[in-house]
């Protein structure tokens, strides 16, 4: 891919993040077709927005949620400082859904790196659970409120998305977990979503691609192809653990992690 349709395809998606609008899809001088044009461009919009990563969100970490946005694995987006917010703050309490085209929230476990996890020189394999897990520092509970710049999201395919950061827009993440989190199996361990004070969904760790721990460690190897690896202080996302929830202005969430602690958000 080109450097000229490298800016203008980040440019396009930065725009329109900027703006809260929506493109219908990449014009075709710049259209992406693999995953590597899509995480270049991901990179090129992180770039003009300004902002530094905390970090990387995976999304269609079901399959579910792989079909319903017709890509053929999980996907990989930077989350961007400006729109990370502790949870209670009067930020993460003041985020504004009316802009969003998907409107939706998820309840999401959330590794942060004790230690960097660069590429691997050739030959040396991929990373498995236990290294990954090995240089975890802390387990928090979050929720993400994901959108789209492209109004036919559906159907311009996975290069697309990546380059969009994965539908990344609004994070709001806890403190570290108290709970000897490690000895509990995070696969099995169920999730609530409660919406003005009634159950909307429940789920469970396994929802993310088995387990939020295998979540982790899918990216650390994506990112070891695609990227400069995972750095020390980086948060993961891992993907929603149960079905998205429909969120509007006004609306008061809790997600239940049982004994992991709970997490909540308010929208005015």
């Amino acid at each position: 891919m080109n450097p000229t349709a490298i800016t203008e395809a980040a440019q396009l998606i930065w725009s329109n993040f900027r703006d809260g609008t929506r493109v219908s899809a990449l014009p075709e001088s710049c259209l992406l077709t693999t995953r590597a044009e899509g995480y270049t461009v991901q990179a090129e919009v992180a770039r003009l927005s300004g902002q530094p990563s905390v970090g990387w969100k995976i999304a269609a970490t079901s399959v579910a949620g792989q079909k319903h946005i017709n890509v053929d694995g999980p996907l990989a987006g930077r989350l961007l400082a400006n729109r990370a917010f502790a949870a209670g703050s009067v930020a993460a309490n003041s985020i504004d859904l009316v802009p969003s085209l998907l409107r939706v929230v998820e309840a999401e476990f959330t590794f942060r790196m004790g230690r960097a996890l660069p590429p691997r020189v050739a030959g040396a394999g991929a990373y498995s659970v236990d290294e990954v897990m090995s240089e975890v520092a802390s387990l928090h509970l979050a929720i993400e409120i994901p959108d789209c710049r492209f109004a036919d999201f559906l159907h311009v395919g996975a290069p697309s998305v990546i380059a969009d950061l994965a539908c990344a827009s609004w994070w709001i993440v806890g403190d570290a977990v108290t709970a000897n989190w490690r000895d509990i199996d995070l696969a099995s361990h169920g999730v609530t979503a409660t919406k003005n004070g009634a159950v909307a969904a429940d789920g469970i760790g396994s929802n993310v691609l088995g387990d939020p721990r295998v979540a982790l460690t899918w990216l650390a190897n994506e990112l070891c192809v695609y990227g400069d690896g995972l750095l020390a202080g980086d948060y993961v996302t891992t993907g929603t653990c149960v079905v998205p929830v429909p969120c509007a202005p006004g609306d008061a969430f809790v997600m239940d992690f049982g004994v992991l602690g709970t997490i909540s958000a308010k929208f005015p």
